[in-house]
């Protein structure tokens, strides 16, 4: 059959697709659910630079660092929830305006940074804290990659995408990161990357996660599929049930920030998945074992049918990618350097917990997540065309063969 006219690309879908969340919380929202009500512990001596903490990332960081017993100082522009944390020192500036006056002449054991999206701010930060700090994480993203790549599965070694002077020039303030459907921020933090090393060489971990997950998500990418299942009943879901399935932990990210900056352990690393291999479909049918729904049942529409009634990779349908855009990333570097992982379990249960407390029953999904009417739509539209022997279901043994040969073909990392 002749190829879809539907064809985005990848680095339109994933650049904005891992973008988009973070921007779209820089908006003026409620405080986040998170309560930290547990008594201090001990301190350790050390002293820590949060530079953002109040979205997301940030509190899970410094709630792992109090109970790690850090002296915690945040740097932010004091706008989101800024009465978050009473008990700690706040300093205010604003990378926009290139205002780090507040951190200048200060000392800190170890810094994370989860808000340095430009190059310039980077250097900046380098500049100023430098000279008086033992260990920098930056938060960077898998988006850093270029498109394509060498091959199925993507370690540390892979080309980065890069960007045009020209284009670097367009971004003037982390507002504009989205500009041309978010296509810069992937390449730009390659260069934060590349700025921090320069600056100071051997003294700067970056972590490039994928997906965030978990309580206090300001996007509805892994929520979508943890609440569905709860909701039961027949789920629509995208082309080859063993494609990978990769997201991070937040608190998982907040523990190896500060596992690895302890430690002073420099490099870049993939910030991401699992041990072994996981997944759509064992992480689908894990939802139904944490959340006791037996009810539901999972129906897989080709890719080719999803691309056919244009569905949009990545947003209606969170984590799908057509097969030719999808990757695995290699965590080898990462497990190498001591990091472990939460059990699924509890990002599920986390997940649902936070969704039902903050959210309720009755949310609707918006620009991820796929909403009830058009999914009924879909799944009718799929077993019309099975019945008729268009396409065969997802029990067709000869669909389920050229899923196998498509998955052999990209030689995973590992088998589980």
């Amino acid at each position: 059959m002749p190829r879809p006219a539907f064809r985005p690309t990848r680095r339109s879908v994933v650049g904005a697709g891992l973008s988009l969340p973070l921007f779209g919380s820089l908006a003026p929202t409620a405080r986040p659910s998170r309560q930290d009500d547990a008594a201090p512990a001990a301190s350790n001596g050390r002293t820590l630079l949060v530079l953002g903490g109040t979205r997301f990332l940030g509190p899970a960081i410094v709630k792992a660092a109090k109970a790690r017993g850090y002296q915690i100082t945040l740097f932010n522009r004091g706008r989101s929830a800024p009465d978050m944390w009473p008990e700690l020192e706040t300093l205010i500036g604003d990378r926009n305006t290139h205002d780090l006056a507040a951190l200048e002449g200060r000392e800190w054991d170890l810094v994370i940074d989860t808000s340095c999206y430009l190059p310039s701010h980077a250097k900046q930060a380098a500049e100023v804290l430098g000279p008086n700090v033992g260990h920098f994480v930056l938060i960077s993203t898998i988006s850093v990659y270029a498109d394509g790549g060498d091959g199925y599965v993507v370690n540390e070694s892979a080309p980065v995408g890069r960007i045009t002077e020209e284009e670097i020039a367009k971004v003037t303030g982390i507002q504009d990161v989205m500009l041309d459907g978010g296509i810069y921020y992937g390449p730009l933090k390659a260069l934060c990357e590349e700025q921090l090393e320069e600056l100071m060489p051997g003294r700067v971990t970056s972590l490039r996660p994928g997906v965030i997950a978990g309580r206090d998500d300001p996007s509805d990418r892994l929520p979508y599929w943890v609440v569905r299942a709860s909701q039961g009943g027949e789920i629509l879901c995208p082309g080859d049930p063993d494609q990978d399935f990769q997201y991070t932990d937040v608190n998982d990210l907040a523990d190896w920030s500060l596992d690895f900056g302890e430690r002073g352990v420099g490099g870049v690393f993939n910030a991401i998945g699992f041990e072994a291999k996981v997944t759509l479909q064992e992480f689908l049918h894990g939802c139904k074992i944490v959340l006791g729904q037996n009810d539901a049942t999972y129906t897989w529409a080709s890719e080719e049918f999803l691309l056919e009634h244009e569905v949009r990779p990545f947003s209606e349908l969170p984590f799908w990618l057509p097969v030719e855009w999808a990757h695995h990333y290699s965590t080898d570097a990462l497990i190498a350097a001591g990091a472990t992982f939460r059990p699924i379990a509890s990002t599920i249960r986390e997940t649902i917990d936070w969704h039902l407390e903050t959210r309720g029953a009755d949310h609707e999904w918006g620009y991820y997540g796929m909403q009830p009417a058009r999914e009924a739509e879909l799944l009718a539209a799929w077993h019309a065309r099975s019945d008729t022997g268009d396409a065969g279901d997802a029990g067709d043994p000869s669909e389920a063969g050229d899923a196998t040969e498509a998955r052999d073909e990209r030689e995973p990392r590992r088998d589980g």
